[in-house]
């Protein structure tokens, strides 16, 4: 298929598009800027410079490539800065996910586009009550953290209109695998603290691996909504004196919870303390897809074991896409 790739330049977009080709796809991919075009370029893809908040340039550029599907990877994590106000962070994304997701239904419909992939995310988004581990049949949380509801609503909004137009949502664990992830400082600095009891799930995802998920997910017939994580969703406890060990830092720092609400907001909290995981099965089921990172314990030593990477600190970000 001739396939056009929102966010062709981002950490999962550079890892898609290799494996859409060498799948025997044509991919026309978009960035927002005339340098990521040309690392878009050099990874086998047509390039296409575009502002997903404007429609017409949208329709325009949807119509030219004549694309027979589309997967939509944009956000704007690359350039946030991380503050306890979980919407103030993700405000671009948020506009990302929902204009930016509407303009690109309506000219898919326009131009007839048969299959459309959206990025949405499972991690802390499901009903914190019962066990776990929630499928994609469990219902989502309705009472988000309050510094977190508008992003909360631009995921609820991308499922939604995506499965409504009979597309296909990825509903993503967090993100690792990039040399630029938002993980690394905070750990290694001891500003990522372990909040309460540690108790809040995590479930992760190699880039890698997602990206092999959204090329089976292509191919198959919507709508759906499918997680796409590992084998091993956590809690906090558990996976961040992993990752700090694979970095060589010292053991985490323990929180308590009326200090983290005070630092990092309520959203941190959430993710902490109380959030859930979510399974794999269906997609593995489905799709036919097999991890090559299948757990976190592994995928982290073999991520961030090498790693040099510095930068300023986010705590909580994942990896930037």
């Amino acid at each position: 298929m001739r396939v056009f790739v929102v966010g062709a330049s981002g950490a999962i977009g550079t890892r898609l598009v290799p494996q859409l080709i060498q799948r025997g796809h044509e991919v026309v991919g978009t960035a927002r800027s005339s340098r990521n075009a040309e690392r878009v370029a050099a990874l086998g893809a047509r390039p296409v410079v575009l502002d997903l908040l404007d429609a017409a340039a949208v329709r325009k550029a949807v119509l030219e490539a004549e694309p027979e599907a589309i997967v939509h990877e944009a956000t704007a994590l690359g350039e946030a800065v991380w503050s306890r106000n979980f919407d103030k962070v993700f405000a671009g994304t948020n506009e990302l996910r929902t204009k930016g997701t509407d303009a690109l239904l309506t000219a898919a419909q326009e131009a007839d586009v048969k299959r459309f992939v959206a990025q949405s995310f499972a991690s802390y988004r499901y009903l914190r009550e019962g066990g776990p581990i929630k499928t994609e049949e469990d219902p989502l949380d309705p009472t988000p953290p309050a510094n977190a509801v508008e992003s909360w609503a631009a995921m609820d909004s991308v499922d939604r209109t995506v499965t409504e137009a009979g597309g296909t949502i990825l509903r993503y664990g967090v993100f690792y695998g990039a040399a630029n992830d938002g993980l690394i400082e905070p750990v290694r600095k001891r500003q990522y603290p372990i909040v309460g009891d540690g108790g809040g799930y995590t479930s992760w995802i190699h880039l890698e691996d997602a990206a092999a998920a959204t090329v089976l997910a292509l191919e198959h017939d919507g709508p759906a909504i499918y997680n796409i994580v590992d084998d091993e969703p956590a809690p906090v406890r558990e996976w961040l004196p992993v990752v700090a060990q694979a970095l060589g830092a010292k053991p985490p720092r323990r929180f308590p919870v009326w200090l983290a609400r005070l630092f990092a907001g309520e959203a941190a909290v959430v993710m902490g303390t109380t959030a859930r995981g979510a399974s794999n099965a269906k997609a593995k089921r489905e799709l036919g897809w097999t991890l090559r990172h299948p757990s976190w314990r592994q995928g982290f030593q073999e991520a961030y074991a090498t790693s040099t990477v510095s930068r300023a600190p986010r705590i909580g970000e994942p990896a930037r896409t």
